[in-house]
């Protein structure tokens, strides 16, 4: 069995829809299973935002002079 991923949308109606054509070179039978990526989606602009969300504060907190020595930040580390 040949496979190839391609994206596409399903419609409120429940039909599948491709952003591209298949690379097919004859008539053929094809087997579908459909990964809802909305979730993934999500999660990755929740995960993104709360990255911006924590560099903007570590940011200010270096302009008014909220640092600490890098040699501090090491012995709350644990090593093993």
């Amino acid at each position: 069995m040949r496979k190839q991923e391609v994206m596409g949308s399903v419609d409120e109606n429940g039909l599948l829809y491709l952003d591209e054509p298949l690379a097919v070179t004859k008539h053929s039978r094809v087997k579908v299973i459909v990964q809802f990526v909305e979730d993934e989606i999500d999660s990755d602009l929740e995960s993104k935002e709360s990255i911006l969300n924590s560099l903007r504060t570590s940011l200010q907190q270096a302009k008014v002079g909220k640092t600490r020595p890098i040699s501090k930040l090491w012995d709350d580390i644990d090593a093993e």
